[in-house]
């Protein structure tokens, strides 16, 4: 019928919904995608919509290239539930049912990278719980599917939700190129690395810290100016460390390995590894003094029946949603809508005194 009451996905709405929102526009794109080598069924990319089935296919052959065109199938929507983030926990398991793990769209996220993230995590989790173990939970600063996660438990969720980037508040940190630097430790504990990969990373890890401790100890002199100047580069007035020299926006890792070359070559990934720490090492410390500080709350425990309503000074719309959302630890409690660092202090010292 076209009557849809709930709030479509923001990153691919359906035709009827871009014709409202993009009203400015004079034109849509749609893309023609064949279904497979042995059908003549062609996909319609971009014109996804729930209106009657006689709308669309005269939307359909208004466009010349359709325009005797047959539909197989009825482009449809389909509306669905989801758990409200005050009924979950970070592990994804339910905070009414014990043992039951939820991932996907039924915690109110859509896409396909979003429901694997939790899917892996719920999985992992399960599995800890049936053998007693402690759960693992990710934190902000520790991988993308540590924000999701934690966005999906701390904040309303009207709509939707897709993991972008620019959720993330430490993503210096959360690059690509350092994935398996940060999570392979957790995926060997857990069983899902084995030993040898395991090692591979730990490897490399240890090549790369090699690396920049060499540098760190290696000098160069105003005697190489003669190369430096053959690349383009100012010559040196004084000695400098090679470390220091790698952070010059126009040097690169090629130019120090032809100058002061490294007893063991690394790998190409290792040495883009080396760069990067070296070039951001600035702005890379300065995000783990972040975390630091907020690790302080991270780990602050919040019991699952603390009463929020006990609490002198704080205000009504705090507590009202401290005790919706019950959040695990402090710095969960300082991500919930609502409650503000005034709000957290007050939690700290009434911690504090019980």
């Amino acid at each position: 019928t076209g009557l849809i009451e709930g709030i479509g996905p923001r990153y691919c709405p359906s035709i009827e919904d871009k014709v409202v929102r993009f009203a400015h526009k004079e034109s849509h794109q749609l893309f023609l995608e064949p279904e497979g080598w042995h059908t003549t069924e062609v996909y319609v990319q971009g014109g996804n919509t729930s209106l009657p089935e006689d709308v669309q296919l005269a939307m359909l052959k208004s466009i010349p290239a359709l325009r005797e065109v047959e539909i197989t199938r009825v482009g449809y929507a389909v509306e669905y539930d989801y758990v409200p983030p005050n009924q979950i926990r970070a592990t994804l398991e339910t905070k009414l049912i014990e043992g039951l793990f939820l991932a996907g769209q039924i915690n109110g996220t859509s896409g396909y990278e979003e429901a694997a993230a939790q899917g892996i995590i719920a999985g992992i989790n399960a599995a800890l719980a049936v053998r007693g173990e402690k759960p693992l939970i990710l934190r902000r600063d520790q991988a993308y599917i540590g924000v999701l996660i934690d966005d999906l438990v701390t904040k309303e969720i009207d709509e939707p939700y897709r993991l972008m980037t620019s959720r993330a508040e430490y993503r210096l940190l959360l690059r690509q190129d350092n994935a398996d630097l940060r999570l392979s430790p957790l995926g060997y504990k857990v069983g899902l690395l084995d030993r040898a990969r395991y090692e591979a990373v730990e490897k490399k890890r240890k090549a790369i810290n090699e690396e920049l401790e060499r540098l760190e100890d290696t000098w160069l002199k105003p005697s190489e100016n003669d190369r430096l100047s053959q690349w383009g580069l100012d010559p040196l007035e004084e000695g400098v460390n090679a470390l220091q020299f790698l952070r010059r926006p126009e040097t690169t890792y090629a130019m120090i390995e032809a100058l002061v070359p490294s007893p063991q070559p690394l790998s190409p990934e290792a040495i883009q590894e080396v760069a990067v720490v070296a070039k951001y090492a600035g702005y890379i410390e300065r995000q783990r003094r972040e975390v630091e500080r907020a690790k302080r709350l991270e780990e602050r425990g919040i019991p699952d029946d603390f009463d929020y309503e006990a609490i002198v000074g704080m205000r009504k719309e705090a507590q009202e949603k401290l005790k919706r959302f019950r959040p695990a630890t402090v710095g969960q409690a300082s991500r919930i809508q609502g409650v503000n660092p005034a709000d957290i202090s007050v939690l700290l010292v009434y911690l504090g005194r019980h």
